[in-house]
C-alpha cells in the first residue's frame, strides 16, 4: 500500500491573554504530538502590537509542519487545540488566548466556506511574516507569487521584537 505524500503547511500561532509564551509552546508541543502532524520548524517567537480594540500586546510565532490531514481536516485540529487554551471568538480581532492561523498549504489556493488560504491578509501582517520569513523565507505565495522574504521586506515590521 503506498503511503500518502505529506503536505507542507504553514500555521501563524498568536497568544495575547495568560502566559502566552507557555500557551504558544505548549501549542507547538500539542501540535507535534498529534499522529498525522509533524512540526518541522519553528519560529522565534516575537512581541506584537494588537490590531483592533485596545487590548495587551500579542506574542506571536509560526510554524511549518507535515501533514497527512487534508486542509480542512487541519484546520479542525487547529480550532481543537485553540479550544483546549480556552478560546473564546467574543470580539472580532480581539484578545485571545490562543489563535491557530493556516496560512499556507503546500502551493494551494483554497476557497472554502470555512477556510481561504492563503490566509487573506498575511501579506500585510509583520506579525506574521516576520517569523515565517525567519523559518521559510523562499516559500512563494500562491497568488502574489512572491518569496515571503520578499513581503516581510515590503513592510515596516519595526516594532516586531524577539523575545
Amino acid at each position: 500500500m503506498r503511503q500518502p505524500h505529506p503536505h507542507r503547511a504553514a500555521i501563524a500561532l498568536g497568544s495575547n491573554l495568560g502566559d502566552s509564551l507557555a500557551t504558544l509552546v505548549s501549542a507547538c508541543d500539542r501540535l507535534q504530538a498529534h499522529p498525522q502532524i509533524a512540526l518541522k520548524q519553528r519560529s522565534s517567537f516575537y512581541r506584537t502590537k494588537p490590531i483592533g480594540p485596545p487590548q495587551p500586546d500579542y506574542i506571536n510565532g509560526c510554524v511549518v509542519v507535515e501533514t497527512e490531514l487534508t486542509a480542512i481536516a487541519l484546520l479542525d485540529e487547529l480550532l481543537a487545540i485553540e479550544q483546549v487554551f480556552g478560546r473564546e471568538r467574543l470580539e472580532h480581532w480581539g484578545p485571545r488566548t490562543l489563535d491557530l492561523d493556516l496560512l499556507l498549504y503546500d502551493n494551494a489556493i483554497i476557497n472554502h466556506p470555512r477556510l481561504h488560504v492563503p490566509h487573506p491578509r498575511m501579506a500585510e501582517r509583520g506579525f506574521v511574516l516576520v517569523p515565517l520569513a525567519e523559518i521559510a523565507p523562499t516559500w512563494r505565495h500562491p497568488i502574489l507569487q512572491r518569496p515571503i522574504a520578499d513581503l516581510q521586506q515590503a513592510l515596516n515590521c519595526a516594532e516586531i521584537k524577539a523575545l
